[in-house]
């Protein structure tokens, strides 16, 4: 989750502000980036539980400590309070989740084969810096063992307005902060037609991304029955601010339609001054703007509070000066890259961006919704018009694959951006997920020892 920073102090007047806003972020296709954020589970390796953020029980280990062996990383501290919470690292940073997953928000990178060496090192360091301390990080759509109460709490400001707000509003939203890991990619738009576009083709294809990166099977020890809990969370944790929203198939929907949604529809968190979080969770920003909570607050809203409104918006895509994938569970290193360079091939070429809307020309919202609930259960088996999940991933790949060849963003040994493809290939011609791979291990050669899947998944 972001931190905020935004430090845009114009006074907030109208929609159109906003709306011009988000129109920054238009640019033309050279200038294109991608930037993938990544989450990992935190486990000592005595008992396998999760570190806290400060030592406690005359354990080793602790995420303050882990923050402070990365800042020899040329690091430098984000502060939250007293406390450290994050870490600057040029233009990629280290963050905290509510219970210590360790984040990574890449830098803004020109292709697939960068976002690769960034993955290793960002691991590389990860390794050498908790090893010593006796922890372990795996990427896992949902915590296999803990119970909610079991997970710690970081201190940070926002997450208290949150951890009190959540379940005000949903069963699941405690969940979704402590106990899920998730990755996504951040890809760029070139005018708010090319934003449309892409948030349209990405919201239909979400549910597919879900089915085919599912790596949430377990449940407090056992199989529960879902193959991406993780997803299932998502569909009672706040749907104010969550999911598919109708508006964005909405005829005339771009960046004024989609500011109106967030003024009137998404309920404020906080707003932030001077170092302090004042909750105002629940109340409407067009409040706001009308002045109506001054009382509370003492201040009129901002563009940076805009900025920070945005950051609160949970949606299977969502919209900020870029458009990110919000659909995956974290996973294998190699599964993903391949979410980011899915994306990367379906969004960056327009001739495949064209052969992505002929495929799912006929679906709309409601289509999306119906296979937003079933794929938590049935993953890639999930029926999509009459085809499964898998058989449509095939046609998906087919096309992330030709547009990635078409960018001719080569490595080192000559190959192409769709070398990172390879994975879904696979899962496509009928290779296991990653959650029905730990099911087999679990039922198998773990013999229902659920503890065995820390070490196989650890990066």
């Amino acid at each position: 989750m972001s931190n905020p920073g935004d430090s845009d102090a114009t006074p907030l007047t109208s929609i159109q502000q906003m709306a011009d806003h988000l129109a920054v972020g238009c640019k033309p296709a050279a200038d294109f980036r991608i930037g993938t954020e990544h989450e990992k589970f935190g486990f000592r390796l005595d008992d396998l539980k999760s570190p806290p953020y400060l030592p406690a029980d005359g354990q080793p280990g602790a995420i303050r400590d882990v923050l402070a062996g990365l800042r020899r990383y040329d690091a430098e501290p984000i502060m939250d309070g007293d406390n450290v919470i994050g870490l600057k690292q040029g233009a990629a940073s280290v963050s905290l989740e509510p219970a210590g997953q360790l984040e990574l928000s890449g830098a803004p990178l020109e292709n697939m084969h960068d976002a690769k060496a960034e993955f290793d090192w960002h691991f590389e360091q990860v390794r050498a810096v908790s090893e010593p301390l006796r922890v372990g990080f795996a990427p896992l759509g949902f915590h296999p063992v803990a119970t909610r109460d079991a997970m710690p709490w970081m201190p940070k400001g926002r997450y208290a307005i949150m951890r009190r707000y959540m379940p005000l509003v949903g069963t699941l939203g405690l969940d979704m902060m402590t106990r899920t890991c998730t990755v996504q990619v951040n890809l760029d738009y070139a005018s708010e037609q090319d934003m449309v576009r892409k948030l349209r083709v990405s919201l239909l294809l979400q549910p597919l991304a879900t089915a085919l990166f599912a790596n949430s099977p377990f449940k407090e020890g056992k199989p529960n029955g879902l193959l991406s809990n993780r997803a299932q969370v998502w569909t009672d944790t706040d749907n104010q601010r969550s999911g598919i929203p109708q508006v964005m198939f909405e005829d005339g929907f771009g960046f004024e339609r989609y500011a109106r949604w967030l003024v009137d529809s998404v309920p404020m968190y906080f707003v932030y001054r001077d170092g302090r979080y004042i909750d105002v969770a629940g109340r409407s920003f067009r409040d706001f703007m009308n002045g109506k909570l001054h009382n509370e607050t003492g201040t009129e809203p901002t563009i940076g509070d805009f900025a920070d409104h945005l950051t609160t918006v949970f949606t299977d895509v969502r919209i900020k000066r870029f458009l990110e994938m919000r659909g995956a569970d974290a996973g294998r290193p190699d599964m993903m890259l391949a979410q980011s360079a899915l994306w990367v091939g379906l969004l960056y070429d327009d001739a495949a961006l064209t052969a992505a809307e002929a495929l799912l020309r006929g679906a709309g919202w409601e289509d999306a919704l119906a296979m937003r609930a079933a794929v938590p259960v049935h993953g890639i088996d999930a029926l999509w018009k009459g085809r499964t999940l898998r058989e449509l991933a095939k046609d998906v790949v087919a096309i992330a694959q030709d547009g990635l060849k078409a960018r001719q963003r080569l490595n080192q040994a000559g190959e192409t951006e769709a070398i990172y493809l390879d994975p879904l290939a696979e899962i496509a011609a009928g290779a296991p997920t990653q959650a029905e791979y730990w099911l087999g291990r679990y039922n198998d050669v773990w013999n229902g020892d659920i503890d065995r899947i820390f070490t196989e998944a650890a990066i």
